[in-house]
């Protein structure tokens, strides 16, 4: 069976439009044209429109999903159980973002004071504060530690979730371009890269490709660092670093 572009627009929520973007972008092109022109999509059509669809929910921009969905080999199988993964880890830390936010909202409609475990139970294990004295010992006279620290003494601890959220869904998509064989210096890893980066110019500091590409060095060379990417998937961290030094050359 066949639909048009209208049809499956409707079906799906696509815009007209969108849908004739995705197909620029080799996205999703239909299998068929009618006699007119006009494009015409099959069942497996929808299939793969559905795999890109779950990818955007999941945050990919178009460009990653296309190097993913383009690349030679590209299985909808593995696909699906990537997603199935990345989504019930979506779902997992929705839910604790969920039940700090209404204990949160329980202890301000009662007046009480919650524990620093408590309102840091969001981040894992992760309290910004914990690294503090390190931090200014090693970077204190640096410019981008004087602005890191202006920009996060204003934050809130809604800001501090929505900035773990973020970082947490670009080290997952890392792990995903990595897994799925797409080689550190090709576009869909650079772009994650590129995200990366301006995940740190917009919430720490102005982040040259130059020093990004310092930071990723350091990714390998700090064990804490390499940890905290290849705890995630073996081998993580260098494939960062290069995927980083890749689109700092790219940025030139």
């Amino acid at each position: 069976m066949t639909y048009t572009v209208s049809e499956v627009s409707r079906m799906s929520g696509i815009t007209v439009r969108a849908l004739h973007h995705y197909d620029e972008l080799g996205l999703i092109s239909p299998a068929k044209r009618s006699a007119c022109g006009y494009r015409l999509y099959d069942d497996a059509d929808l299939a793969h429109l559905q795999t890109v669809l779950f990818y955007r929910e999941l945050g990919f921009g178009l460009s990653e999903i296309a190097g993913l969905v383009t690349l030679p080999g590209f299985s909808r199988r593995e696909a699906l159980r990537e997603q199935h993964a990345l989504l019930t880890e979506k779902r997992e830390r929705v839910g604790r973002m969920l039940n700090s936010v209404e204990a949160a909202l329980i202890a301000e409609e009662q007046g009480v004071t919650m524990s620093k475990e408590d309102l840091m139970s969001p981040f894992g294990d992760f309290d910004p504060k914990d690294h503090e004295e390190e931090a200014e010992e090693r970077w204190g006279e640096t410019d981008a530690y004087k602005e890191s620290k202006r920009r996060t003494t204003g934050y809130s601890q809604s800001d501090w979730v929505e900035i773990q959220a973020e970082a947490e869904g670009i080290a997952e998509k890392f792990a995903t371009v990595k897994r799925t064989g797409i080689g550190a210096s090709e576009d869909a890893a650079m772009n994650v890269a590129e995200l990366h980066r301006r995940h740190i110019d917009e919430r720490f500091y102005s982040c040259s490709p130059e020093m990004h590409d310092s930071l990723g060095e350091m990714y390998v060379a700090d064990h804490r660092f390499a940890d905290y990417w290849d705890n995630r998937e073996v081998g993580l961290a260098e494939y960062v670093r290069d995927a980083i030094a890749a689109n700092a050359v790219r940025q030139s």
